[in-house]
């Protein structure tokens, strides 16, 4: 994910990274300039004046485009936002389950690296299950590596609870934020494998590459010249919102815009480590903050 500072207006307008859709764009921007310079030097030289009039259906076919441009993007927005949210509800569950097991386990209890473990390996293999798949990484070999983790912390959970180190209320606290983890996963699980409907997103393509193909017949007549300019730039902020809605509309990926999951998981395992492991040179956490003298 890019960081950047939202206040730095020049920078941000003379700054191109590698994902940038200037640079995307730019086959098509020059190939709309070629085609927009032909179609002026032909109204110039032959045409005349025969092609005004065709800029009232253009000005409609814009607000129509305008619309599904805006529809597109905002939908884009909400799974980008939704798949953060989501994120964010991991990251506090997790440090949840942490500050419990905590609570409820001695210090030197030998389970607990266990689950600091577990914890902060189910964010590290939810991001590689959403970025790529059942392929050889923290969980090499196994098609579902969330459901696997998931799997081992119920088991080390019921374990203790057999074993008389967990009593029944433990359990019933710990128990609704296990099964919050294989939610999280389920709904990042599904912004990922439902996209946008095919036929939409191939017809708001369809619609943009006529605009801007009969952009020159409207321009050239009242502009000349100039309406190179103006046809390329209009490709450039059209062709630009349609590419940056499908950057986002799957936040999971690697992309520039996708979401930090990389750097979400490590900060997840640290927390989980911090309060379950006690470094014998570190006070425990209950000695840290102790009240004042009265």
């Amino acid at each position: 994910m890019v960081t950047y500072d939202p206040k730095s207006w020049w920078g941000l307008i003379f700054q191109f990274h590698k994902s940038d859709t200037f640079r995307r764009l730019l086959p098509a921007m020059l190939s709309v300039a070629l085609f927009n310079a032909l179609i002026a030097y032909l109204e110039h030289r032959f045409f005349g004046n025969t092609l005004q009039g065709t800029s009232l259906v253009h000005s409609l076919l814009g607000f129509i485009i305008s619309l599904l441009l805006v529809f597109r993007t905002n939908t884009a927005y909400e799974r980008w936002w939704e798949g953060r949210r989501l994120w964010g509800q991991l990251v506090n569950t997790s440090r949840d389950l942490a500050l419990k097991l905590h609570a409820y386990l001695p210090e030197t209890h030998p389970s607990r690296p266990s689950f600091a473990a577990l914890i902060g390996q189910f964010a590290g293999t939810l991001r590689e299950h959403l970025l790529y798949g059942p392929t050889p990484g923290i969980c090499a070999g196994i098609a579902h590596g969330p459901n696997r983790v998931s799997a081992e912390l119920f088991a080390e959970l019921d374990r203790l609870y057999r074993a008389g180190d967990l009593t029944d209320t433990h359990y019933r606290n710990l128990n609704p934020g296990l099964s919050n983890l294989a939610d999280i996963c389920g709904a990042c699980e599904r912004i990922k494998k439902t996209p946008i409907p095919y036929s939409y997103s191939l017809f708001i393509k369809k619609f943009v590459f006529v605009y801007t193909i009969t952009m020159p017949f409207c321009f050239a007549p009242v502009f000349g010249y100039w309406s190179i300019l103006l046809s390329t730039f209009m490709l450039y902020v059209l062709g630009s919102l349609e590419l940056i809605a499908e950057e986002i509309e799957n936040p999971f990926g690697d992309d520039a815009n996708d979401l930090p999951t990389d750097d979400i998981s490590r900060m997840i395992g640290d927390n989980v480590r911090e309060i379950l492991i006690i470094d014998p040179g570190t006070r425990p956490l209950h000695r840290i903050f102790r009240p004042r003298a009265p």
